[in-house]
């Protein structure tokens, strides 16, 4: 079984953005949720991870190996989903796998193409092996991406806001796939939409504006909430009077009328009513 462990992992641009401020995270086999708003840090999280940025200070490492003196060994163990997985214009789903495998160092042929034919089956794409990538859905292209970063056995799955833009249908058969691989190794999803990591992950953490703001299971943080979250529909032009007098934690539209989720520890009266909490309350509630 793989470890991670991050100690005091810091990054700042030189704009002047603190991206990773003192990262501290254990993280073993099985699926880890890195959930957080745009610009939280995930992504300067996961590119120095897969060693594609050097930290200013803070380790980093993969069971024996140190990531950020020894990347290309990590590289060796690493598997990859960027957020954007771009691909050449007419390269097939084979080739574009095969062209993987040998810059993985895969060299012998019959293995190589065995392996290929493997990892199309694995996400349901053997069919359209023979068809350019750049016509494929946006859930086709991810499972090709996620057939890639399969290549060489890594220990260490790095996914990069892998749902976004993908219709239910797709996110479901991308979900059953990742659930399906996170068996023997570490997969970090990194995303910003909350249904991914409920459905998905077991361990998790809440990024914003560089830090952790949360680590652990997300059933425990949701009990926590438990008899905390209230609810109620109001006019659009009362938003601002109730923020001003209650803690709203989020507000979204329902039939033309905002629904808003206070916290309160105490029914607030007034026509609100209890509702029972999930992630989506957590996260406004830790990044609010």
């Amino acid at each position: 079984m793989a470890t991670l462990k991050i100690c005091n992992l810091s990054k700042t641009y030189p704009n002047g953005v603190k991206a990773l401020d003192n990262i501290n995270i254990e993280i073993s086999n099985g699926m880890f949720g890195l959930l957080g708003p745009n610009g939280a840090g995930k992504s300067s999280l996961m590119r120095t991870l897969a060693t594609l940025q050097e930290a200013d200070s803070g380790t980093a490492s993969l069971d024996d190996i140190d990531i950020l003196k020894n990347p290309t060994e990590l590289r060796k163990l690493l598997g990859y989903l960027p957020q954007e997985f771009g691909v050449y214009p007419k390269i097939t789903a084979q080739q574009l796998l095969d062209h993987i495998a040998i810059l993985k160092g895969i060299t012998n042929g019959n293995e190589r193409k065995e392996l290929v034919n493997y990892l199309l089956q694995k996400v349901n794409l053997y069919n359209e092996r023979s068809k350019s990538v750049k016509g494929f859905s946006g859930g086709m292209k991810q499972r090709v991406g996620i057939a890639q970063a399969l290549i060489g056995n890594p220990k260490l799955i790095i996914v990069d806001e892998p749902t976004a833009g993908l219709d239910p249908g797709e996110r479901n058969r991308f979900h059953n796939l990742l659930a399906d691989v996170s068996e023997d190794v570490i997969i970090i999803l990194s995303t910003h939409i909350v249904e991914d990591v409920t459905e998905l992950c077991s361990n998790m953490a809440i990024m914003n504006l560089g830090k952790m703001v949360y680590q652990g299971s997300p059933q425990n943080v949701i009990n926590d909430l438990k008899g905390k979250v209230w609810q109620k529909i109001i006019e659009r032009n009362e938003i601002n009077e109730y923020k001003t007098n209650f803690t709203v934690i989020s507000d979204k539209m329902v039939a033309g009328k905002p629904l808003i989720h206070v916290l309160s520890e105490t029914n607030p009266d007034n026509g609100f009513e209890s509702v029972i909490p999930d992630l989506e309350d957590v996260f406004f509630t830790k990044i609010n």
